[in-house]
């Protein structure tokens, strides 16, 4: 038997929900969360006489994600229906855009997982705007088997962003679409959770076998219903071994077989059939008959390319030469949104400490996030106070651990730095003070002296914790030193 060599083919396609108060063709509101069919009208509702009316929001921040990824933006894009039936797509067809979408021929640059050193170009097709459907909600725990649709998502602007399919593994897959999420929430083009649908993948996967030096193709499957980036990863490993096991089986090629949909069952990890996938010309897409084609002037779309800011790449580089601080570092705050990269430039030039500040950042301020369940906008710690607070920790004026106490005081409670400080008795100590303490504290421990002119100088550190139950206000890194100029001295 010759030796089989398999190449994996993937292709992704993202719909990535736009970050707009209202839908894209209605004035509903957009907020997830809401009861079911509450935010809902005629035009969503796709009810006899509503007509649509474009959500100028929702062109302007497809056109910036657009340049984000390095796609053209043409003078004209038009709107298209998209037929087909779903029990939660209330109008029978979709508005969406055919073969004039509103962002063409771009690319992302990613790191290639195999080799840090190196990066790929993944290019990406097209990337167009269209109305989501609802949502159904089937009832299986009961056992009744019941139904029903929730309406409220109809209607919500999304950008389907098609790559080609020039990825080659799930690591690569990975890779885009978190460096695809990353610059979408850092242009504040789309908030990107998943769990709320604001993100969502499919993927289209086959293999390219290579046999007696012809190449063979595997009929391409689309995945779906992957809630998560591990999911993804997971349906991936899993396709490309299955379509081998496939092929192997019954020999179908690309050739013999059409395009199918699978799903992901998250629970057993495997994919499983859904249907035959449709093609374009099963769809009958035809130019929508409610809605004008958009011109976009070009002076608008340079206007909109200078407003984007800096990309996570630059904000990274900047943050490292900046603040001198690490690659991982710089990397862990950017990939935390444009928000958190905000606070830390305040943090770090109001403390000058850049380092410090990383830190605290990556560690308390996180991580105090996470224990409150809200994001670092509304977190009672403004940046300015991090910032004089590491201040005082780098003049010697505060402990590390006073300081933390400081810090849990001000995101618990409405105060300044000071007033905080004042709440928790915390006072600055004398330098006689500390003298008298550890003179005490050395004639009570003849054995560290003994140790530490024997060499051991890290026994001191037995001092330093009796000394902070003493004064807790006394500083570890001064009781050290007057320790070890007492001892040397005596």
């Amino acid at each position: 038997m010759s030796k089989l060599s398999t190449t994996t083919i993937i292709g992704l396609e993202v719909h990535v929900q736009l970050k707009t108060e209202s839908k894209l063709f209605c004035g509903c509101s957009t907020q997830f969360g809401r009861p079911p069919n509450t935010q809902v009208c005629p035009v969503c509702l796709g009810l006899p006489g509503a007509l649509p009316v474009i959500n100028e929001a929702a062109v302007e921040l497809a056109v910036r994600a657009g340049l984000a990824i390095n796609c053209s933006i043409p003078p004209m894009t038009k709107w298209d229906r998209k037929q087909y039936f779903y029990p939660d797509l209330p109008k029978g067809y979709q508005i969406s855009q055919f073969d004039l979408p509103i962002c063409a021929d771009g690319f992302l640059e990613i790191t290639d997982p195999a080799d840090p050193d190196a990066t790929r170009r993944i290019g990406i097709i097209r990337a167009h705007l269209e109305e989501d459907a609802g949502k159904s909600l089937h009832d299986e725990a009961s056992g009744r088997g019941d139904s029903r649709i929730d309406l409220n998502r109809c209607g919500t602007p999304l950008l389907e962003i098609v790559s080609e399919p020039d990825l080659r593994t799930a690591e690569e897959a990975l890779a885009y679409l978190t460096k695809l999420k990353e610059t979408m929430t850092h242009l504040g083009v789309s908030d990107c959770e998943m769990q709320e649908g604001s993100l969502r993948v499919d993927a289209n996967v086959n293999l390219h076998i290579e046999q007696d030096e012809h190449v063979i193709a595997t009929p391409i499957v689309e995945v779906k219903n992957m809630n998560s980036f591990r999911s993804v990863a997971g349906a991936l490993h899993f396709e490309a071994e299955r379509q081998l096991a496939e092929w192997q089986e019954t020999g179908q090629t690309i050739k013999t077989r059409g395009k199918r949909t699978f799903g992901w069952d998250d629970v057993k990890e495997v994919t499983y059939p859904q249907r035959e996938k449709e093609e374009s010309a099963d769809y009958r897409y035809f130019p929508c008959p409610d809605l004008l084609p958009i011109r976009i002037p070009r002076e608008r779309v340079e206007q909109l390319r200078q407003s984007l800011g800096e990309t996570p790449d630059e904000a990274r580089q900047r943050l490292q030469s900046q603040h001198g601080i690490s690659i991982y570092d710089a990397d862990v705050i950017v990939s935390q949104g444009p928000a958190m990269v905000q606070y830390f430039d305040t943090a770090a030039m109001t403390s000058g400490d850049g380092k410090r500040a990383s830190s605290w950042v990556q560690q308390d301020v996180m991580r105090t996030l996470k224990e409150q369940g809200t994001d670092v906008e509304s977190f009672g710690v403004a940046a300015e106070q991090l910032g004089e607070l590491l201040a005082k920790v780098d003049a010697g004026d505060l402990t590390n651990d006073r300081a933390r106490d400081v810090f849990k005081h001000l995101a618990a409670h409405d105060a300044s730095v000071d007033e905080a400080i004042k709440a928790l008795g915390i006072e600055s100590v004398d330098s006689s003070e500390i003298e008298s303490l550890v003179a005490e504290l050395l004639q009570a421990n003849p054995k560290v002296v003994e140790d530490v002119k024997g060499g051991n100088t890290k026994a001191v550190g037995a001092l330093i914790g009796q000394a902070r139950k003493r004064n807790p206000n006394a500083n570890p890194q001064l009781v050290r030193e007057v320790a070890l100029r007492q001892i040397e001295a005596s």
